[in-house]
């Protein structure tokens, strides 16, 4: 019988339980809606009562995780959830091996979706790959040579807090889609003709589902927001080409959903921050896995410790 991995992706507003094959493809899912209100322990019961289900009719080599925080990748212990209360110090790697009898492996989410998009999705054939996330945060990882980059503990490759300036702004300020949120907010304060804000109305709170179509009618203010959030993330990133030369960068993440509009954007706005001599610099693509990179990447790392055990 061919072995089955399970995949786990735990964040600020979604977790999802997969069961995959070796080849990190989904066979299984079970999506859930995260209530930050009822912090770490709600979302504890939420794998409480899912796991049973996935684990019944198979028994899973190993299980992966990605968790939307910083963590200690070696014992399995949470640093912290920027998003989620309830989750510091948390020993996740012990618990869920005692909930399932499975040995589990834990990193963070953006290392988890790297590995992924590395292995099966956007990055196949490039090395070394960085990923980034622009989501309610932006999150990084690198994987060289097929494995991900561990630094120091409790985290690496947080280009999220990568600095854009000496006043403290970073890059999750004003590439984050909570960010883009604030400037479309912004733009109907101080110009409410605008086609982007028309298209917002009245509504408060996941602005930047709007700028996509703001962009396919060419609206100015939505091309405007565009090329500064383009323009700040390639700044960030400039960072990342100089230190590490990936040899690709993936755009993940919701804002990815912008698609080519956001790619294209990025890729122009990046040569003048990088040295020539890594002109043209690394090719720069959007994301191939969408919502399964994480879940991807977790059937992958649980195959990984498999492997490793075996």
């Amino acid at each position: 019988m061919a072995a089955s991995f399970l995949g786990i992706e735990i964040g600020g507003t979604k977790l999802q339980l997969v069961l995959g094959d070796e080849s990190a493809r989904i066979l299984e899912r079970r999506r859930l809606t995260v209530r930050p209100d009822e912090g770490g322990a709600g979302i504890r019961q939420q794998i409480e009562r899912t796991l049973p289900e996935l684990l019944a009719p198979v028994r899973p080599g190993a299980i992966g995780v990605g968790f939307g925080g910083p963590v200690d990748w070696q014992t399995g212990m949470i640093c912290c959830s920027h998003q989620v209360e309830g989750w510091s110090e948390f020993a996740l790697g012990e618990w869920l091996k005692n909930l399932s009898g499975l040995p589990v492996f834990i990193d963070n989410d953006a290392n988890v979706a790297a590995l992924g998009e590395a292995r099966h999705g956007a990055g196949v054939g490039f090395n070394p790959v960085f990923y980034v996330t622009l989501g309610s945060g932006v999150g990084g990882g690198l994987v060289v040579n097929g494995r991900i980059y561990h630094g120091a503990k409790p985290g690496e490759a947080e280009i999220g807090h990568v600095l854009l300036d000496r006043a403290g702004t970073i890059v999750e300020s004003r590439c984050s889609g909570w960010a883009v949120d604030r400037k479309i907010r912004e733009l109907k304060a101080r110009d409410s003709s605008s086609l982007l804000s028309k298209l917002v109305g009245e509504k408060i709170g996941g602005e930047a589902r709007f700028l996509a179509e703001a962009l396919r009618q060419n609206d100015a203010a939505a091309m405007q927001i565009l090329s500064e959030t383009a323009t700040d993330l390639a700044f960030g990133l400039s960072h990342v080409i100089q230190l590490m030369h990936p040899e690709v960068i993936v755009l993940g993440g919701g804002l990815a959903l912008l698609g080519e509009p956001l790619r294209s954007a990025v890729a122009h706005a990046l040569p003048p921050f990088v040295m020539e001599a890594f002109h043209p610099g690394p090719v720069i693509r959007l994301t191939a896995l969408g919502e399964d990179a994480v879940p991807t990447g977790a059937l992958a790392l649980a195959r990984e410790l498999h492997v490793r055990r075996a």
